[in-house]
């Protein structure tokens, strides 16, 4: 193709020039591992060739390195080798075996409050110096750190997609080593999003763009597999920041709980790969054979309802100062119109909660309004979830008109949306089947005296 010609061209010049000179700096060299290594090695006056042997590696490898590449975990020998040659301290030394040990995180769980927000920016940010952005469901750009805008200046550009630059630009042709190869993996992800969302109307509207492309038409039209996502996909880019070097990358896909609808995506420079091996020891490029089918549709358009569910139920933690606070009123009647003019009265669950107790569902706030008398003209009310109710009501005590004040505070603890609702009881219905074969086999254990 004419676009991998120019590649080579432009790879030909760059080569000529001296990588330790080049105009445009990566943070990579600044921040992270790589401006760690570099910060170390200048200070130690050791030039790289020295600290590439150190390490046992070429020092092609490790310039690439020092400019924000993620190398493989480096052994304890290979540490203890560098620490020698650059004269680390004992702090040092610490900081060089924690960035190759590697750590595990337990991401907190959020919702869509405007701090949350900010902690997501600052997530994208802290990044650096891998280039990290944040789609929508359909590929519009809505967030980015420095790096992505250095590597990728089009995410910078007014409604900015992913999808669309990949599979129309000019750009994306010169810098896509194999571009068909991942325009097929970019049409092979259109058709997953139409099979799981057909009604979306923004969607339609992306592909039916696209499809004026003469040569993104040609990908669509032979192309009949599915495809979710890029995660853990290994490829190579050439990336004009540096000064159009070919450069290996994994991308790296999750779903933030505060926007579950959203995908926040790292690429991370690797190194390693030779041959038909990439960088992560795989089959070069074997993503591009996977294929999804209709019960791949099916499992995402569930997950996707349950991240929306989960997403409710975040919302729902953050009204618990509200659910908690009580307020004190002269009658079970003043206590019941707090429910609003919609209110459900429950007298039949009230009664099992007690004699003096008087329960209101108040389903604008999905809440039961639960009045309690305290003495002679004095009724305490306090705000709580349906499913404090319904944990509260004994099994043994439930008759037809129990049961059907339990139905309507079922439902109303569901998500609102009836799909989102039928997704969540599955997942539950399934729970409590595992529950119950596990606790069947216990008591034929018992029973057979193999406990």
């Amino acid at each position: 193709m004419v676009a991998q010609q120019k590649v080579r061209n432009v790879n030909d010049v760059a080569a000529k020039g001296n990588s330790e000179k080049r105009g445009s700096r990566l943070a990579g060299q600044y921040m992270g591992f790589g401006g760690l290594l570099r910060g170390w090695r200048k200070a130690a006056h050791v030039n790289q060739p020295r600290a590439a042997r150190a390490l046992g590696i070429s020092e092609r490898t490790y310039r690439k390195i020092e400019h924000g590449a993620t190398p493989p975990r480096l052994t304890s020998g290979q540490c203890e080798s560098l620490a020698d040659e650059l004269g680390l301290d004992a702090e040092q030394r610490h900081v060089l075996m924690l960035h190759n040990v590697g750590s595990a995180l337990i991401p907190p769980r959020g919702t869509a409050q405007p701090q949350l927000q900010r902690a997501l920016r600052l997530l994208i940010d802290r990044q650096m110096p891998s280039p990290a952005y944040l789609c929508d469901q359909n590929w519009n750009i809505l967030g980015f750190n420095s790096a992505m805008a250095e590597w990728w200046p089009w995410v910078m550009e007014p409604g900015a997609n992913l999808i669309r630059w990949a599979l129309t630009s000019v750009e994306a042709r010169t810098q896509y080593q194999d571009w068909d190869m991942h325009a097929h993996a970019y049409v092979k992800m259109l058709k997953f999003a139409e099979a799981a969302k057909p009604d979306d109307a923004t969607l339609r509207e992306l592909i039916e763009d696209i499809q004026k492309d003469p040569d993104a038409r040609q990908v669509w039209d032979t192309e009949s597999h599915m495809g979710e996502t890029r995660d853990g996909h290994v490829f190579r880019m050439n990336v004009p920041a540096l000064d159009w070097e070919t450069v290996e990358v994994v991308s790296h896909v999750l779903y933030p709980a505060s926007m579950p609808e959203a995908r926040f995506v790292v690429i991370t420079w690797v190194e390693g790969g030779e041959g038909e091996r990439d960088a992560l020891g795989g089959i070069r490029n074997a993503w591009a054979d996977a294929a999804a089918d209709a019960a791949d549709v099916e499992t995402a358009q569930r997950h996707t309802q349950n991240r929306v569910a989960e997403d409710a139920a975040t919302r729902w933690r953050r009204e618990v100062a509200a659910l908690a606070s009580r307020k004190v009123v002269s009658t079970p009647e003043e206590a019941a119109a707090l429910a609003g003019d919609k209110g459900v009265p429950m007298p039949a669950i009230g009664r099992l909660m007690g004699p003096d107790a008087r329960l209101t569902l108040d389903p604008a706030r999905r809440t039961v309004i639960w009045a309690a008398e305290e003495t002679a003209g004095l009724w305490s009310v306090t705000r709580v979830s349906p499913s404090t109710v319904v944990a509260r009501v004994p099994r043994a005590a439930i008759t037809d008109d129990v049961l059907s004040e339990l139905l309507a505070l079922v439902r109303i603890a569901l998500p609102a949306e009836d799909d989102a609702a039928l997704s969540r009881v599955a997942l539950l219905l399934d729970e409590r089947a595992t529950e119950q074969r596990i606790l069947h086999e216990v008591r034929d254990m018992i029973q057979t005296g193999n406990a």
